[in-house]
């Protein structure tokens, strides 16, 4: 009988485990991904980080970063356009599984997302006509302008923390379309964009940069609690060690901007211990 009981007791051990781990698995987003195959990545359209070439490619060096950590993965990609303002929403209602794209690390951001450590450099510039930018050198010559910002954005916050008026358009290059029609009196986006999109030989040839209003870093995000993050984290170090992410930077001019993951990963890994 005692023999019976064990082999029963151990069983239902057994059992529990089993269970435990499949509720494991059922909260792992990284399980998730690998199980459909496909990473889909939440996106907004603007140069040089999420945009189509000529056949209707993404790319972009977020998005061969995007591609990259997919193939990391052993997965497909695929790019998905949201409502940048809704990308929590979308991430919970798992439409996608990651948002990849110059997404500023706000302390908003990172209340409500798990994000990866920082990957890129980058901040917050004004653009205005380019027949207009010497008269608006500093940001208190900014006070009477109206601005064009992109909803939900780092440009945003920043013009709202400053108390300047605000009009707020879908995208990034809606902003700068504001400005460049003459609905607005200027616009404020991040700098990779505007080194790309804005100048002499550019689209925007009319238009200028003007003055920085933040500095700021790039961070992946993805489901509050997700373990994806952790494998973002492992994927950046070791493209970063292996060149990778120098080369894709390099090949959109913006290598310059990269953050040494290395050191990331130790300072992480330092508070860890402290903990």
């Amino acid at each position: 009988m005692k023999k019976i009981i064990s082999l029963a007791l151990a069983a239902l051990m057994l059992l529990s485990l089993s269970v435990f781990a499949l509720a494991d698995e059922a909260d792992s987003d990284l399980a998730y991904v690998k199980d459909k195959g496909t990473l889909v990545v939440g996106i907004t359209e603007f140069a040089p980080i999420d945009y189509q070439d000529e056949d209707g490619n993404w790319v972009g060096f977020d998005a061969d970063m995007a591609a990259a950590f997919a193939d990391y993965l052993g997965v497909d990609v695929e790019f998905q356009i949201i409502e940048w303002d809704n990308k929590v929403l979308e991430l919970d209602a798992k439409t996608i599984d990651i948002v990849w794209n110059g997404m500023t690390l706000t302390d908003e951001v990172m209340e409500a997302m798990e994000c990866s450590n920082p990957y890129c450099a980058n901040a917050q510039v004004v653009i205005l006509p380019a027949d207009a930018a010497a008269d608006y050198e500093t940001v208190e010559d900014l006070a009477d302008l109206t601005f064009a910002v992109e909803v939900g954005s780092a440009g945003k916050d920043a013009v709202d923390d400053l108390g300047y008026d605000f009009t707020e358009v879908s995208t990034q290059a809606d902003a700068l379309l504001e400005v460049s029609s003459g609905n607005s009196d200027a616009a404020v986006i991040d700098l990779l964009m505007a080194v790309a999109m804005v100048g002499e030989g550019t689209g925007y040839d009319d238009l200028a940069m003007g003055a920085s209003l933040t500095s700021e870093q790039y961070g992946v995000g993805c489901r509050k609690g997700s373990d994806l993050a952790d494998a973002v984290n492992d994927f950046l170090l070791e493209a970063y060690e292996d060149g990778t992410m120098e080369e894709i930077f390099a090949k959109y001019d913006v290598a310059d901007v990269l953050l040494d993951q290395t050191s990331l990963s130790e300072d992480a890994a330092d508070a860890e211990t402290a903990e």
